[in-house]
């Protein structure tokens, strides 16, 4: 395996220099997170031509020319599945690259599977049986192992040579744009994912206007502390905390009391007392809307006739079902066409409106 370590701002600014004159760059990441909120990151991977370059962002200081680099919008980013690569981009440079090319959501919308994980994928297009080897060793540890350096610059390898066959497949299809508007939108909605977590709450929709202001309220201050503390959110507080609060809406310690383990009744319960006490001040007007009930039956019945037709759509254009919509948004369709009204997800616009939005919602309409 030919790759490099670059343990220095001159030898990274060389390498820069050499990956903007490229077309493309295959990019993966290597990060730890078993007990922080935000993601660690450890390496960084680029291959273009036949060589990989390995970063050592722990070595590296001035990070200016990468920032410039990621953001480049001449030079084509390739990732797979770059969910959590986002998260570790967002959070080390404040950036998120442009423009991208996903070989995970590529395959799903060449119709060759939905959800391939890495492996699977370079086994079906290379030939080549991928060993997972060092993915969950200690990232942080310096130095790295050549076992580990092995590996690294073996998955971002591979991961360009898929770059080639997945791009002229998408020409051949007419589907190029669709693969860089979906990465646009995962760029997206990763931006602006910082409030919102109470919808992610179990049983959230039993809640009352003014117990539902009350778990939005602890939810945000929730993520605020565990991002301020760099710990998981479960560490603060539970999900099941969280509803609890809400829903009982306690007013002395006493009360709290049997919602919280020890240490954090110790250590937030007079923050979260006084956070639902302003709570309960709020007026009646500025309450927000209960969130919807479970669809009904009839409902039910028409989410399974939307996603058939969905089949149908997908069928007919070449890709996996489930590379349509996410699931959630079907039933978002389904509320909408009996009256409620909803916000249009990003991935409702583009060259989803006319080919599947479109259909879809005339479907809803003739049942």
């Amino acid at each position: 395996m030919n790759w490099e370590l670059i343990r220095s701002d001159d030898a990274l600014e060389d390498l820069l220099v050499l990956a903007s004159e490229a077309d493309a760059v295959a990019i993966d990441t290597e990060f730890m997170r078993r007990n922080t909120f935000f993601p660690q990151v450890s390496l960084l991977q680029m291959c273009f031509s036949d060589k990989a370059w390995l970063i050592d962002p722990l070595a590296i200081k001035e990070l200016g020319s990468l920032v410039d680099f990621i953001i480049n919008p001449q030079v084509v980013k390739i990732f797979h599945s770059a969910s959590e690569d986002l998260e570790v981009f967002q959070q080390w440079l404040g950036v998120l690259p442009e423009p991208m090319f996903d070989t995970q959501r590529a395959a799903a919308l060449l119709g060759r599977g939905f959800g391939m994980g890495y492996r699977t994928l370079v086994s079906d297009m290379c030939g080549v049986e991928l060993d997972k080897g060092d993915q969950r060793s200690d990232w942080l540890q310096r130095p790295l192992t050549q076992s580990q350096c092995d590996y690294a610059a073996q998955d971002v390898t591979y991961l360009f040579s898929l770059w080639p066959r997945l791009r002229d497949e998408a020409q051949s299809q007419g589907k190029t744009e669709w693969i860089y508007s979906d990465a646009r939108d995962a760029g997206n909605t990763l931006a602006s994912t910082t409030g919102g977590y109470f919808k992610k709450i179990k049983s959230a929709w039993k809640l009352d206007s003014r117990q539902l202001a009350a778990l939005i309220a602890v939810c945000d201050w929730r993520e605020y502390t565990a991002r301020k503390r760099d710990k998981p959110r479960g560490w603060i507080i539970d999900d099941k905390a969280c509803f609890e609060l809400a829903q009982s809406r306690p007013k002395s310690r006493d009360e709290l009391e049997p919602l919280l383990p020890p240490p954090a009744l110790r250590r937030y319960g007079d923050e979260l007392l006084a956070l639902l006490a302003q709570q309960d001040l709020v007026g009646d007007s500025a309450l927000p809307e209960r969130l919807p009930a479970p669809l009904s039956g009839d409902q039910r019945g028409q989410l399974k006739k939307v996603k058939q037709r969905a089949r149908s759509i997908a069928e007919g254009l070449g890709m996996v079902p489930e590379a349509v919509l996410p699931s959630k948004d079907y039933e978002l369709l389904v509320r909408e066409a009996g009256g409620k009204v909803v916000a249009t997800p990003d991935q409702w616009n583009g060259w989803r409106k006319d080919c599947i939005v479109t259909p879809l919602r005339e479907s809803l309409n003739d049942t």
